[in-house]
């Protein structure tokens, strides 16, 4: 599959927002309801979508349901919707699928507790997302409100090599919403891992931040999540994509 722009839905009482390096009192909170929003995504031709319940990511524990069922249904059954923020349970990511989402995105659980995340691999398979939140490439978690020492490279390349990991979204905390570039370094990096596919997020402010990453042709790249320079009118997604089918052809 061509590499894709993926926009992002975050979610605080039920409401889109958008937070600065992940710190919640950075936070815009943006008129329109999520819903919406994922339709209008969908119209405008994207494929996946990345939401976060942010109130999940710092409580331990989903909040946000109702709105992410509401997005779901708001979207064609071939737009795939990709859901994390206070996954934890096995029971959690069973009701994310029981309400037609398409894969479950674990952080802090999976750096926490590896037997969960090789249960939860061997139960669902490639539906299962690693999101590693890195700053100055060592993991965070909780929100990124926790730091750790685990440094993220040399994790995610034993988590494939483990327990068949699929999929890592590797977002950079210090450039996340702040349209700096994303950490090309960090990707080629993760790109040296065999068969683990990635998907980068954090530090996209430009049409030209994301058309890089694409030109990296790897088809282990899968794609760039976008969320507050789409709601900010930094990036335009019609242009985005046009400019993506061209790199693709």
């Amino acid at each position: 599959m061509a590499f894709q722009i993926i926009p992002a839905i975050d979610l605080m009482d039920g409401a889109c927002v958008r937070l600065q390096q992940g710190d919640a009192s950075r936070k815009t909170r943006y008129p329109i309801a999520p819903a919406q929003v994922a339709a209008d995504y969908a119209a405008a031709g994207v494929k996946r979508i990345h939401v976060v319940d942010l109130d999940g990511a710092f409580g331990g524990e989903p909040k946000n349901m109702q709105a992410i069922r509401e997005i779901r249904g708001a979207t064609p059954s071939d737009v795939a919707i990709e859901v994390g923020g206070g996954i934890r349970e096995a029971a959690t990511v069973q009701t994310l699928f029981d309400s037609g989402i398409n894969y479950a995105v674990i952080g802090t659980k999976a750096l926490e507790d590896i037997n969960f995340l090789k249960e939860m691999i061997n139960l669902h398979g490639s539906r299962i997302i690693v999101g590693a939140d890195a700053r100055d490439g060592k993991l965070a978690t909780r929100g990124w409100t926790v730091d750790s020492a685990v440094e993220a490279v040399p994790y995610l390349k034993r988590l494939r090599e483990d327990l068949g990991l699929a999929t890592v979204i590797f977002t950079d905390i210090a450039r996340d919403g702040m349209f700096t570039a994303p950490n090309m370094e960090a990707y080629l990096e993760l790109l040296k891992i065999e068969g683990l596919e990635v998907i980068a997020s954090g530090g996209v402010g430009t049409i030209g931040h994301v058309t890089d990453l694409a030109r990296l042709n790897n088809p282990d790249l899968l794609g760039v999540i976008v969320g507050k320079a789409l709601y900010d009118g930094q990036v335009s997604l019609p242009e985005v994509i046009s400019a993506l089918h061209e790199i693709s052809q």
